[in-house]
């Protein structure tokens, strides 16, 4: 990824931080099917998410992702929790995150961006509302601003 945004020869790097997994199937598709290149990675809660990003145990060979999709509701550390440590740590604060949860709940809203979330998404229910999302988001945080190289 350049500083105006990823190149034809370097993937955008995309991790999901999603317990669901027919949610991780639907963003998985609608970014396969994207013009822009990507590669994704997912973890399935906080811990795991955050032992990905300090490249721990299992991760230690984990890339940087460019973008991280970081749902709200995980179990064993909650997404609020993974917002907050990588926000406070200056080797993840510039990472952009876009929350995309269900709860549309304004105390939710109001933490995310507290706990300064580059964007908070409500996820749709339903797939053809899932797909526009995600097609708005990538078009977005990969065509449109430009984003630190590290």
């Amino acid at each position: 990824m350049t500083a105006t945004g990823p190149s034809a020869s370097q993937p955008v790097r995309i991790l999901i931080a999603e317990d669901n997994p027919g949610d991780v199937r639907l963003i998985r598709e609608v970014l396969r099917e994207s013009k822009i290149a990507n590669e994704v990675d997912v973890t399935r809660d906080g811990v795991e998410t955050m032992e990905f990003l300090h490249r721990a145990g299992a991760y230690s060979t984990a890339p940087r992702p460019g973008l991280i999709l970081l749902d709200l509701s995980m179990p064993r550390k909650d997404g609020r929790e993974v917002l907050a440590e990588l926000k406070s740590d200056p080797n993840f604060r510039r990472i952009p995150v876009v929350v995309m949860t269900s709860s549309a709940g304004e105390e939710d809203v109001i933490r995310a961006y507290d706990n300064h979330a580059n964007c908070y998404v409500r996820k749709p229910v339903d797939y053809g509302q899932l797909r526009t999302v995600v097609e708005k988001i990538e078009s977005f945080w990969f065509t449109t601003v430009s984003l630190p190289t590290r």
